[in-house]
């Protein structure tokens, strides 16, 4: 799989787990995660290589699933 078809990938994965995704110019100090406003937000730094920002999501989205809630998006009955 080519780098950019798996970082479009990972992307879809991180907005399906509710976290908000940014793309700012960060002069190439990376992205990352954070939480504010109620939100988690994954940034990525466009001034990076497509394989750096890859690695960036990669590892922001493994933390974020190590760390989460699994019954989160689980619907429970009324």
């Amino acid at each position: 799989m080519r780098t950019a078809d798996r970082l479009n990938q990972l992307l879809f994965e991180a907005r399906s787990n509710d976290l908000v995704v940014r793309f700012e110019y960060l002069d190439g100090q990376g992205g990352g995660l954070c939480a504010f406003g109620g939100k988690r937000w994954l940034f990525v730094d466009l001034a990076q290589s497509v394989e750096d920002q890859l690695e960036c999501v990669q590892s922001a989205l493994s933390e974020e699933l190590a760390n989460s809630d699994p019954m989160r998006n689980v619907r429970r009955a009324a």
